[in-house]
């Protein structure tokens, strides 16, 4: 029997707060919105924010301090980046060099032209024969000076121990809580209705933690004249986004992974996380990314690449001057644009089968048909495109076609694109959806772009562009590319229609949503998601009215529950889950037979009757 990945919750935090009961969605529609919902979205923003009870803190600020928008001195000062600038120190005519100096900060190994001599008061003169290269301290300015960056004075450090985690771990910490907490449900009720080895975790960050408390402080130590520390190495992994989750968040001990496409990372977590509950064998799965790349560093990496929005050529574009560049519309998928805008964030997302959702009264925000991903093939380099997404963008058209039918998909469909706002972006993602809506005969496709508002935060930008998709179907609003004024000439667009403002629809209207995704090295992926709609039409002709009418008086219940857990949050009474050194289980705990393994704490066991996988095989 068929069983249907169904999302059930939903966490974490982006440039535009928290997620979770589409607060994030609703800050990009916020003019679209009555104002029952922008007060909470506002309230839900000021509480991240630390403002709450701030008379002072006007709306306006608090809109005004999300989204993308100049780098703030929180992150670095753009003006004043630390630098070493090298340089060779000659003697005076017929004179040597030197300086005196303490025991300890003598190098080990002496240069050949050093003579040392050690004075009366315990210190060192050097003298220096010849030239002496040194670096000094300096500053240099940023060209790239706009971010995606997470509301102004949230900070996730500060939310539970985090104990010097890198940026990218402590987000992961706040999303994965968030999307556990808003699930409605106990977690410990679904650990006791499912076998631990039917739950999954899946994700990762595309390019590990950068900053100083993971890889950036290991590759940077020894030559800024510091100790490497002993979690340097360890928390700097890609992988240690989902083995976080695992540990401190729900002491999961079922299958993990962390799968990295680049800036498909997420969707490729997410077919993993998917392809566990379609066969079978998981009921459960949590699928997430986290980023924290805003350091000078890999700012100015992607820079150099010639991938980043520099100040400078935004004023080119709008004939204005440097210092009049508005950085809160650095991002332009599919207009004039020059490069795209880094972001930070983290997001989770949950899954049950379809069953499981039934039964325990879940609320459903829709489902994945599937993720499709394919690479390039031969390519000229590695950045550059390739046919791969051709590949991914046509077979989630057909799978939806065979879902739903022709008229469905030509009529009740739209596309959420990749749209990063690079010049080579916005011609070769339009031709591949271009050519695709003529191949099957749909005239004007729906095309949006979030990156707009919040930037690319690179592993976490497909799970971003889900989220918001979400919200679409709660408040009938999918948001416009509001950024971009008008389409480039050499975008494709015979057969879409950019939406270069918000477009209201109406229940029922949008049946499914493309996701995708195009990253470096040719990593391509695209998934269908399915609206709620659709969701619980498809789960009420497999299990029946009897079924639904069950699941509604106990989905009452869960939506209870969501909405105190949402009241707690906007009040900033609610903390992270982050279980340190709780539950710890040994292997002299366990109770071990050739049927079962039984681990404390947790209800059902771990059967060992493992079925022949080739029975047509073996005797």
């Amino acid at each position: 029997m068929s069983r249907l990945p169904v999302i059930v919750s939903f966490g974490g935090i982006n440039p535009a707060g928290r997620s979770s009961l589409h607060h994030g969605y609703r800050r990009l529609v916020i003019e679209k919105i009555g104002a029952v919902e922008r007060n909470k979205t506002i309230s839900s923003l000021r509480a991240l924010m630390n403002k709450s009870g701030e008379d002072s803190c006007t709306s306006q600020w608090i809109l005004h301090h999300s989204l993308i928008r100049k780098i703030e001195d929180n992150l670095f000062n753009t003006e004043a980046i630390p630098v070493n600038k090298r340089t060779v120190f000659s003697s005076a005519l017929g004179e040597n060099t030197s300086f005196i100096v303490k025991n300890n900060q003598l190098p080990t190994t002496l240069p050949s032209n050093w003579k040392v001599e050690k004075q009366d008061d315990g210190l060192f003169k050097v003298e220096v024969d010849g030239e002496l290269s040194v670096l000094l301290p300096d500053t240099i300015s940023s060209k790239v000076c706009s971010a995606g960056q997470l509301p102004t004075g949230f900070d996730p450090a500060n939310l539970y121990q985090s104990r010097n985690h890198p940026r990218g771990l402590q987000l992961t910490v706040f999303a994965a809580s968030d999307a556990v907490s808003s699930l409605g449900i106990n977690w410990e009720q679904v650990k006791n209705r499912v076998p631990p080895d039917q739950i999954s975790v899946y994700a990762s960050s595309a390019m590990g933690q950068l900053d100083s408390n993971g890889s950036g402080g290991l590759l940077q130590a020894a030559l800024q004249g510091r100790r490497t520390t002993s979690k340097n190495l360890p928390l700097g992994l890609a992988e240690m986004t989902a083995d976080f989750v695992n540990a401190y968040v729900l002491g999961n001990v079922g299958t993990t992974g962390a799968n990295i496409g680049a800036c498909a990372t997420f969707l490729y977590n997410l077919r993993q996380g998917i392809n566990d509950i379609k066969s079978g064998k998981y009921k459960v799965a949590i699928v997430g990314a986290s980023e924290a790349p805003l350091t000078p560093e890999v700012i100015e990496g992607y820079r150099k690449m010639g991938a980043l929005a520099e100040d400078d050529a935004l004023a080119k574009i709008d004939k204005i001057e440097t210092k009049n560049v508005n950085h809160r519309l650095a991002c332009r998928p599919f207009g004039e644009n020059c490069g795209f805008t880094l972001s930070e964030g983290s997001q989770f997302i949950i899954l049950f089968d379809d069953e499981l959702a039934l039964e325990l009264g879940a609320e459903i925000y829709g489902s994945v048909a599937d993720v499709f991903v394919n690479a390039d093939g031969f390519k000229k380099s590695i950045p550059g495109p390739g046919v791969g997404n051709y590949l991914t963008v046509g077979k989630a058209m057909g799978l939806i076609r065979s879902i739903l039918g022709e008229e469905s998909l030509r009529n009740r469909s739209y596309m959420q694109a990749h749209g990063t706002s690079t010049p080579q972006n916005r011609v070769t993602e339009s031709h591949i959806f271009n050519e695709l809506a003529k191949a099957f005969a749909i005239k004007e496709w729906p095309v949006t772009a979030i990156k707009a508002y919040i930037g690319h935060s690179l592993a976490c930008a497909s799970a971003d562009q889900l989220i918001a998709s979400l919200g679409v179907w709660e408040q009938g609003i999918i948001p416009g590319i509001t950024t971009t004024q008008s389409v480039a000439e050499d975008v494709f667009d015979e057969n879409l229609k950019f939406l270069l403002d918000h477009r209201e629809i109406s229940e029922g209207e949008i049946d499914s949503v493309f996701i995708n995704s195009k990253g470096f090295g040719g990593n391509n992926a695209t998934a269908a998601v399915l609206s709620p709609a659709i969701t619980k039409k498809m789960m009420l002709k497999k299990h029946g009215e009897s079924a639904f009418k069950k699941y509604r008086k106990q989905n009452q219940i869960v939506q209870e529950n969501i909405q105190e857990y949402d009241k707690k949050m906007t009040a900033g009474t609610m903390l992270p889950i982050y279980r340190f050194g709780e539950g710890v289980v040994d292997g002299k705990d366990l109770k071990i037979t050739n049927e079962l393994i039984s681990i404390p704490s947790i209800k059902s066991g771990v059967s060992l009757r493992i079925q022949n996988p080739f029975p047509d095989m073996t005797d």
